[in-house]
């Protein structure tokens, strides 16, 4: 009962395929102009096909049999320069429609991207890296291995088969319609066997995406599963998730493993057919023996484009069951959108001011109550509180990663929803506590939010962040490659190099969410130094959970529960004896232990 409730499951998610279809159609749209040319191609092969077996047949009644040796000569002469021309056709056709494939795809594999660089926030919190790239990998993968030459396949195929038809009632009427009783049956059949194969491709797409996820996940923490000894854990969840792969492909593969077999049937079946009818025809002198051979050459022909049909249909059902799930992910509403008069955010003076705001990532969870605070230019603001309070909530709506529920934020008097989101993140820079560096050298990690950035520009915000230094120290300096995450800098070295990355967009408004921690002491005195050199002339949110290191900041917010329950200087916060007081007190004591 397991295995079945994936296909349930499968059946309930899924699109008419028709729709699906009409929206992969769409992306034929740029190539119309090009189309014909190849369908063309397409139509000459085709045509050769259907014709050979009729030049064939007439050559054993009017050639062979009357011992017509120059004609039977100049006929084959004939039937190759046609198969030569053919074989022109079919190289054309596989280079244009391969060169409209896979243009077709890189644009779909570019939609998709586009499309997750697009999404807001919300919905990675509620998504797995892993099957997002199955999507664009996997998915995008399965309609290449369908549609990358089968379509052109398929369609020179089903152009065949119309000629061959005609063909055939052409030459005999009776012959004609017994040799095609066998198509009414394939069709049946064909419809049955899609069906299922439908629900269960569907299904090997939605279990390669869990997978993906899991994999992706489990290399990327594989230190912290070695600490925690869960080594043999995370082997035991994956073989579980691979086994409900395999056990979806096999359910596949035997739709397929069935199918194939009857179509063979059929085609056996329609051959003898005609073998005896043929036969009893040619007796009777109501065929002759020339067009009883024809009919054996288009029964073969006939069949094998229906086999490959079939073939195709089958594979098309995974296709369209990677079709699927790639557009339900283009359609996943962009929630957070510039507003449709949305105007380029003036450059940042850094006045920043909360009026009211209330905000939840869902519906029934508010995370942020009435908050209201008013940041001047150039002042330092510290937010301190308990994890959970909500102090990443404001630094996240200050970048606008999410919209307020309630009350408005502004910037310069400016609502930040009436700018353009690109125009406001661009003078708003961000040192985290764990900064991600990328795969590329030093000099491009320090230009990754400023790409344009000459040498010099970019040495002199390594120097404003007390890295220059170290880099110039590394093999190749600023040419040096960096491995996955910033490996194998330290935490330390790789927060100076976002220190640098900060310095080099020069922002008006600055965020730091604990930048300080998790380094050491030598190398927190040059972050200290560099980030008190970065704030000078800036507006500067920082969230501490060591406060000795907001006792300077122009004001303190003590956020606790969605709420701004204090707020001050560290002097005046430290006067009132309230909660901030407590809070220094105990980290003053825990220290002077």
């Amino acid at each position: 009962m397991r295995g079945m409730a994936p296909i349930v499951a499968a059946e309930q998610q899924a699109t008419r395929p028709r729709s699906t279809l009409r929206r992969f159609l769409h992306y034929f749209q740029p190539y119309r102009k090009e189309i014909p040319v190849a369908m063309l191609c397409v139509l000459i092969n085709a045509a050769t096909q259907a014709i050979g077996p009729l030049f064939l047949g007439w050559s054993v009644d009017h050639l062979i049999i009357p011992g017509n040796l120059t004609g039977l000569i100049q006929l084959l002469t004939g039937l190759g320069l046609l198969y030569l021309l053919a074989l022109g056709a079919i190289r054309q056709q596989i280079y244009r429609v391969g060169s409209i494939m896979q243009r077709l795809l890189a644009q779909l594999r570019q939609d998709i991207f586009t499309k997750i660089q697009s999404l807001p926030l919300s919905f990675f919190d509620q998504s797995e890296a892993g099957d997002l790239m199955s999507r664009l990998i996997n998915d995008v993968n399965t309609v290449n291995q369908a549609f990358g030459q089968t379509v052109a396949q398929m369609l020179g195929n089903l152009f065949s088969l119309v000629g061959i038809v005609i063909a055939m009632l052409v030459l005999n009427l009776q012959l004609g319609l017994v040799s095609n009783l066998a198509v009414p049956l394939m069709i049946f059949t064909t419809g049955i066997f899609a069906r299922w194969a439908r629900v269960r491709f569907r299904v090997t797409r939605q279990t390669i995406g869990e997978l993906s996820a899991r994999l992706e996940e489990d290399i990327g923490s594989v230190r912290e599963a070695q600490a925690f000894n869960r080594i043999q854990l995370n082997i035991e969840t994956f073989s579980q998730l691979n086994a409900a792969n395999r056990d979806a492909n096999v359910q596949a593969v035997a739709v397929t493993a069935a199918f194939l077999p009857s179509i063979d049937f059929l085609n056996t079946l329609a051959t003898a057919g005609v073998l005896a009818y043929g036969g009893y025809l040619a007796v009777t002198g109501a065929a002759t023996v020339g067009v009883v051979t024809a009919f054996l050459l288009y029964v073969q022909q006939f069949f094998r484009p229906i086999q490959i049909l079939s073939q195709f249909y089958t594979q098309a059902q995974s296709a369209f069951a990677g079709l699927e799930r790639i557009f339900l992910l283009l359609d996943e509403p962009v929630q957070l959108q510039d507003a449709p008069n949305a105007a380029a955010m003036p450059p940042i003076q850094g006045d920043v001011m909360f009026e009211n705001v209330t905000f939840g990532y869902t519906a029934n969870q508010t995370v942020l109550k009435q908050v209201n605070l008013h940041a001047q230019p150039g002042q330092m603001i510290a937010l301190v509180g308990p994890t959970g309070a909500g102090k990443s909530s404001i630094i996240n709506l200050i970048l606008r990663f999410y919209d307020v529920t309630g009350g408005a934020v502004k910037i310069d008097n400016i609502d930040v929803r009436s700018v353009t989101q690109a125009s406001l993140r661009r003078q708003i820079g961000i040192v985290l506590q764990d900064n991600l560096l990328f795969s590329g050298t030093v000099a491009e990690n320090i230009a990754f939010g400023y790409p344009h950035a000459n040498q010099v520009e970019i040495e002199a915000a390594a120097q404003a962040a007390n890295v220059h230094e170290f880099i110039t120290s590394l093999p190749q300096g600023y040419s040096t490659q960096l491995g996955e995450r910033g490996a194998p800098l330290s935490q330390g070295q790789r927060q100076l190099i976002s220190i640098a990355r900060a310095v080099l967009i020069n922002p008006r408004i600055l965020i730091l969410d604990e930048a300080t921690s998790s380094i050491d002491t030598r190398t927190e005195k040059l972050v200290q130094a560099a980030i008190a050199r970065l704030l000078i002339g800036r507006t500067s949110f920082v969230i501490a959970h060591r406060l000795s290191t907001v006792t300077q900041a122009d004001q303190v917010l003590v956020v606790q529960q969605g709420a701004i329950v204090e707020q001050g200087t560290h002097a005046e916060l430290v006067a009132q004896q309230g909660v901030y007081a407590n809070l220094y007190a105990i980290q003053l004591g825990s220290d002077g232990s």
